[in-house]
């Protein structure tokens, strides 16, 4: 028996999505070699300018995987901004390797901004984790000349929103109110701690990441709060035991002291990178919110462009 089909009337209610992967944003230096950092691209085909999401993957500082979170990016790029996810360098590489390399996977947004169909007054950026970190970080330090490596220009530093699932904002302060962590934490042997002291060879450099609080509060992103920032949305577990969620309270505290804006969300039941974080509630709220400071609400035209890059 033939059972047949004819599917009538399909609604075009989103671009279709081209990927560009394994993009080489930026290559470093490193001893006798080079090596080269990566980006994907998720580009929506329509003719008209539209914003762009850079995002940061987490991972503990010590590794960068810039192929995560495919729903929440792919959610992104289905609303018809440009979603870029790009690896850094991570330990043993020392603080600001990490922010250095965040500057110039934003500095290539900028120069490709033509090529991709970007609205350079619409990067935002999002990250989970230690990507949360680095996402707070370029908020803080946005259109500044803080932390900014050679070749990158302050106007090449800013961003118009910032997302932060589970990041850190204060590296003292990693594991407040987790039982069993603040031993851990204090060590010599952290994640945080050999971000900022380096690893040791030849000259002992371990230490906790308290012992130089100079160099932890040069490497945190709640240090370098001042008014007018973009509008920042904070987002925890209250079940995480990786990282406290004190760590959104603190930033939100500090950046609502100076007259900033930030909507903190404390997710129940949630944990570290746990399924809830990629369920559509989630992914939906981060979307809206995005399309809200961008400005992006219902602007996506679905002419649908038969150009490729």
């Amino acid at each position: 028996m033939i059972d047949d089909q004819t599917l009538n009337g399909v609604d075009i209610t989103m671009p279709q999505v081209d990927e560009y992967h394994d993009v080489t944003y930026t290559q470093v230096p490193q001893g006798t070699d080079i090596r080269e950092l990566k980006m994907s691209l998720l580009i929506p085909r329509t003719s008209q300018l539209k914003p762009a999401v850079l995002y940061f993957p987490g991972g503990g500082f010590t590794a960068a995987n810039y192929h995560k979170f495919i729903q929440l990016r792919l959610a992104l790029a289905n609303k018809g901004m440009v979603v870029a996810a790009a690896e850094y360098r991570v330990i043993p590489d020392q603080f600001p390797a990490i922010m250095h390399d965040a500057k110039r996977a934003l500095q290539y947004l900028y120069k490709n901004a033509e090529l991709f169909g970007i609205d350079t007054s619409k990067i935002a950026v999002l990250g989970d984790s230690a990507g949360g970190y680095l996402s707070q970080f370029m908020g803080t330090t946005s259109d500044s000349k803080d932390v900014l490596p050679h070749g990158v220009t302050q106007a090449e530093t800013k961003v118009a929103a910032v997302v932060s699932m589970y990041g850190i904002s204060d590296l003292m302060r990693i594991g407040d109110g987790i039982d069993g962590t603040e031993a851990f934490h204090a060590g010599p042997t952290s994640p945080e701690a050999i971000l900022v002291n380096g690893v040791s060879f030849g000259t002992d450099l371990s230490a906790g990441i308290q012992e130089n609080p100079e160099k932890a509060r040069e490497a945190s992103p709640i240090d370098y709060i001042h008014p007018g920032l973009p509008p920042f949305l904070l987002m925890h577990g209250d079940k995480d035991v990786v990282v406290s969620c004190k760590q959104a309270e603190y930033m939100a505290t500090a950046l609502r002291d100076r007259g900033n804006q930030v909507k903190q969300v404390l997710v129940h039941g949630a944990g570290h990178g746990t399924p809830e974080w990629f369920q559509p509630t989630i992914i939906d709220f981060i979307t809206d919110w995005l399309c809200e400071k961008l400005d992006w609400k219902d602007k996506v035209k679905l002419n649908i462009s038969t150009q490729t890059l």
